[in-house]
């Protein structure tokens, strides 16, 4: 098979003969051409004003020289301790050569500023030393130095070294400062990730531990409750994995984004609307639990719905886990028109209400989960054992930015 190459030439034609491939292999940059070219005219113009100013004719020599020096600037990214030797040789050729009354030019202050920005503090006390020694050569080296040739001197290069050492901090600090960000949002997001990740498995996973071991116990006797036990965990296992790839699609983000710019919208979180569906699981899980509506939760914003629903369930777990399963729990939800509050508390063991202060306080994940929740609303959450035995967890949210502290119900 014989493939035919059009004879138009294409836009990736046209630009390698443009701008052909050796063009970006240059030890330059634009920028630093453009910064060379300048620092050379602003001392030519120096040079001949001053040549006008004092009746000294331009010399060629001079002028030569002047451009001469500029060149090396070119590679002051790459080489700069070697840049600005070379501008000091030539320097001290020119200021030696020919009379001039320009201490620091253009280009000796580009090289120095350069070099004090890349060299070590030996190396650029080294090269200070010597662009004022530099500036104060003369062709009659035997002249006398007066003490404002030497004071503007020392003064000018102590500014030029000044100002490069000034901006290493601000550059130093500016990327400490861009790192310690991105670990905070790095940081941030894993808590995130980790806080949702409990939520599914602690709870997920118990329910369907504790429906699995309610079917096999009433597989012989009551195959109809093993049968609604076994939907009810195929239910829940579908749940557990939806909200699982949720959770691996933001880590994912970046890459589907890229991929799929135009992909399907996520499946819709848990909200208030599931609540109902949450406690019909645990009490087909052998918990006795009992839910509490005061006033309109359809009223509430969307984005309290996943936190109380994610609050009511680690309450539940906790209450599985720690009560039994067999323990009468009480969830109650009071939507006032400032603030929305849910109480999830159970009627354990006296001993749980003994070992309870240590969870209370905040040490385990489930609670630090919630309490960070509720802090992102600006609301309150407190956790600890009831008088008598058991253990509740309140949580207040505001349904307003706060203007003070919340009084306590």
């Amino acid at each position: 098979m014989v493939t035919r190459r059009s004879a138009v030439p294409t836009r990736q034609t046209l630009r390698g003969r443009l701008f052909p491939p050796h063009a970006d292999a240059l030890p330059w940059t634009r920028n630093d051409a453009l910064l060379t070219v300048g620092a050379a005219v602003v001392d030519l113009v120096g040079y001949t004003a001053f040549s006008q100013v004092t009746g000294v004719p331009v010399s060629s020599v001079g002028v030569l020289l002047l451009t001469v020096s500029a060149l090396p600037l070119l590679m002051r990214r790459r080489f700069p301790l070697t840049v600005m030797t070379v501008i000091l040789v030539l320097g001290a050729l020119l200021n030696l050569t020919v009379a001039t009354d320009q201490h620091f030019g253009a280009v000796l202050t580009v090289a120095l500023y350069s070099a004090a920005r890349a060299g070590r503090p030996w190396a650029t006390a080294t090269l200070t030393i010597g662009a004022i020694g530099v500036t104060l050569l003369t062709p009659n080296f035997a002249a006398p130095r007066g003490f404002l040739n030497v004071t503007s001197a020392c003064l000018a290069a102590c500014l030029i070294v000044g100002a490069a050492l000034a901006v290493n901090r601000w550059q130093q600090e500016t990327e400490a400062n861009r790192r310690l960000l991105a670990d905070r949002a790095v940081a941030e997001e894993r808590r995130h990730i980790a806080r949702e990740l409990h939520d599914v498995v602690a709870h997920r996973i118990t329910t369907m531990q504790l429906m699995a071991g309610g079917a096999r116990a009433n597989l012989d006797h009551d195959p109809g409750a093993a049968r609604d036990a076994l939907v009810t965990l195929e239910g829940s296992g579908r749940l557990a994995l939806r909200e699982m790839r949720q959770l691996l699609d933001v880590l994912r983000a970046d890459e589907d984004t890229a991929a799929d710019p135009h992909g399907a919208p996520e499946a819709p979180q848990p909200g208030l609307a599931d609540l109902d569906r949450l406690i019909k699981e645990s009490r087909q899980a052998g918990q006795p639990a009992e839910l509490t509506v005061d006033g309109d939760p359809g009223q509430l914003p969307p984005v309290f719905g996943l936190t109380l629903y994610r609050i009511v369930q680690e309450a539940l777990t906790n209450a599985r886990k720690h009560a039994g399963p067999d323990v009468p729990v009480e969830v109650r939800l009071t939507c006032l028109p400032e603030r929305v509050r849910v109480s999830v508390a159970d009627r354990g063991a006296t001993d749980r209400a003994q070992s309870a202060p240590a969870v209370g306080i905040g040490t385990g994940y489930g609670l630090i989960g919630m309490r960070e929740r509720v802090a992102l609303h600006g609301g309150t959450l407190k956790a600890g054992p009831l008088p008598e035995a058991g253990f509740r967890v309140v949580a207040n949210l505001p349904l307003e930015a706060p203007t003070g502290e919340d009084k306590e119900s």
